[in-house]
């Protein structure tokens, strides 16, 4: 952290409500939280974490051992059909979130605030999020924007409401930014982008993702600030990573990321078992016997 202060010492008021942080869900099973994941960074552990939109993802997600699941904004591309994030409503959000954490049992679940949930007022903001702990049963929000945005984290950490932070390429505004490029790239916004960082830091956010940004800047921003940085397309020294969970199993063919590593190409595996039922139903291969329930055939005289 260089000289500056530690920001997430528990003197600084911003971070107090951690001290008491704790979450159980109903079979007593510990579920991560934003303190676990801050001590991570402290430790030099690597933090994992995947978007999910639904309860049998999020349930593999979370046995696989996963940090952190993202119910992100972007379910309105992968999901949904949407050209972009913008359209993504609160409640389209809520209801993805809720299957989600009914999936996780372990990973903290972090529910994505949509574009104009929070961008209104403070207190717009507060009762939006609200939901997601609410109404969803998520353990923390996540939000795009800079230092404009630091008194809404302020606003909701004061709620009781950890919040992610998420600077660089913010996709709900892209347009305004020139586009989905990479941010950070001439001295002036890449001082922008660490005095964001910075600054959401010191407000309470727990930890910051950082989209599209030099690795080199990804870098130094991880080393001067005490919460941890996520990364994607930010290269390898961020705290963790996190990937779209259909880009890292190929289930979004039509664009891929230069910064997603596809782990496996699901599309063509799912489009070849749906075309062999289709052709098995025709030529009436399927069921089979061993698909079938048997009767008595005598029964069925009874039957005028």
């Amino acid at each position: 952290m260089n000289d500056h202060e530690d920001l997430v010492s528990v003197q600084n008021p911003a971070y107090s409500w951690l001290t008491s942080f704790s979450i159980k869900n109903p079979h007593k099973v510990a579920i991560m939280t934003p303190f676990d994941i801050i001590n991570k960074k402290q430790k030099g552990e690597p933090v994992t974490m995947l978007t999910a939109y639904d309860y049998p993802t999020a349930k593999m997600l979370d046995e696989a051992g996963i940090d952190m699941i993202l119910v992100g904004d972007s379910l309105g591309m992968v999901v949904l059909g949407y050209e972009s994030t913008v359209p993504v409503t609160m409640d389209e959000m809520i209801h993805h979130a809720r299957s989600v954490c009914r999936g996780a049992k372990k990973s903290l679940v972090i529910g994505d605030m949509p574009y104009l949930s929070y961008q209104i007022n403070t207190v717009e903001a507060v009762r939006n999020a609200g939901r997601f702990i609410k109404e969803a049963g998520c353990q923390a929000v996540k939000m795009e924007g800079g230092s404009e945005y630091a008194d809404t984290v302020r606003a909701l950490v004061k709620a009781g409401i950890p919040v992610m932070a998420h600077i660089g390429l913010t996709p709900q505004t892209a347009t305004a930014l020139g586009g989905y490029k990479v941010q950070g790239k001439d001295i002036g916004s890449a001082k922008r982008i660490w005095n964001d960082a910075r600054a959401l830091a010191e407000a309470g956010a727990f930890a910051i993702l950082l989209e599209c940004v030099p690795a080199n800047l990804a870098k130094k921003i991880t080393e001067d600030v005490n919460i941890p940085t996520i990364g994607i397309g930010a290269g390898p020294h961020c705290d963790g990573q996190v990937l779209v969970f259909h880009d890292l199993v190929g289930l979004y063919p039509k664009f891929t990321p230069k910064f997603a590593k596809k782990y496996a190409d699901l599309a063509p595996v799912i489009k070849k078992a749906v075309e062999d039922f289709r052709d098995e139903v025709i030529t009436r291969k399927f069921p089979e016997t061993c698909h079938s329930f048997a009767g008595d055939d005598n029964l069925l005289n009874l039957i005028t």
